[in-house]
């Protein structure tokens, strides 16, 4: 690496007892840049125990001096295909340099070992972060996509919708719904930015895993006896934001205009109110291959950050 880390840092494998450090590190760190502490100990616990996340191989912990954390990078793969997720935090320069590099480096060797000759690397970024968008440029990334986290606030509660005509609601507690929802998210996201679709027992094995999720937290709705939609929501946003998350909602192409979707959000928006949430978080893609900005709109959310994804071709052989 051409780079070199300031004097007196050392980088090293996160560990399982960094937990608080790396969360620390990061809530102050967008903290700083976008005015919220857009992570939890949740959160970084589930990102280093994600299945096929290696700590020793696919994260950093760059520390201080005095031994505090003064940076961290971890590097994902989406299952066995050529696209890597990496993610960098650091508010000095020179480390988030040097952070990049190893990144850069490890999605290489990634890209080896599944026998791709070059990856697809992309870095979520918030469009606020200038000094990020800085060191992305000068790494050869451009953006590749938009989303934009949305919201809606509950000033009092929301009684359960109606659903439209021919469809039942089913919660997936058992492994027959589980499966038709797994089904359905797969079809309705084919087409959709950076989507790799995973088996049912690594996809169901992920989420049982997820800290911020129960399984009563996923929904799946039939239309004339067929499952045609999911929603799929967790805790990712209770504690720091005391809101509900929808993480995922699809309906398959031949059901959409049919009122599913609305009918999934306004349930999702009657279950947070319900718990005593203040609101209902989501991500929407701009460049979605459905109109889902304008769906999402329609039932009372606003944007309110906007994330860029960039991207870049890293050639691995």
């Amino acid at each position: 690496m051409a780079d070199t880390l300031p004097g007196g840092h050392t980088a090293r494998a996160p560990r399982p007892d960094d937990v608080e450090h790396i969360a620390e590190l990061v809530r102050s760190y967008t903290l700083a840049t976008v005015g919220i502490a857009d992570y939890t100990e949740d959160d970084a616990h589930d990102d280093l125990t994600e299945p096929g996340f290696d700590p020793d191989l696919d994260g950093r912990l760059v520390l201080d001096r005095s031994g505090r954390p003064a940076g961290y990078a971890t590097t994902s793969g989406k299952s066995d295909s050529d696209q890597v997720g990496i993610d960098v935090v650091a508010a000095d320069p020179l480390v988030s340099r040097w952070l990049f590099g190893w990144s850069l480096g490890r999605a290489r060797d990634m890209g080896r070992e599944r026998g791709h000759p070059r990856v697809t690397v992309d870095h979520g970024v918030y469009r606020a972060d200038e000094a990020l968008r800085t060191q992305l440029t000068a790494h050869g990334f451009h953006v590749a996509t938009t989303f934009h986290r949305m919201r809606v606030d509950h000033a009092h509660s929301t009684a359960p919708p109606e659903p439209p005509a021919g469809v039942v609601l089913r919660q997936a507690t058992d492994a027959a719904t589980r499966r038709a929802a797994h089904t359905v998210l797969t079809t309705a996201f084919a087409e959709h930015f950076g989507f790799v679709p995973e088996p049912y027992e690594s996809w169901h094995g992920n989420l049982d895993r997820r800290s911020t999720f129960d399984w009563s937290q996923l929904w799946v709705a039939e239309l004339d006896g067929r499952p045609v939609g999911a929603l799929e929501c967790n805790d990712q946003f209770a504690d720091d934001e005391r809101c509900g998350y929808v993480a995922n909602i699809g309906v398959l192409p031949d059901a959409r205009g049919r009122g599913v979707a609305k009918y999934l959000l306004r349930h999702a928006f009657a279950t947070d109110t319900a718990a005593g949430r203040t609101g209902t978080i989501l991500h929407v893609d701009s460049n979605n291959t459905t109109p889902a900005l304008g769906l999402y709109e329609s039932v009372g959310m606003h944007p309110f950050l906007v994330i860029d994804v960039w991207r870049r071709t890293v050639v691995s052989t």
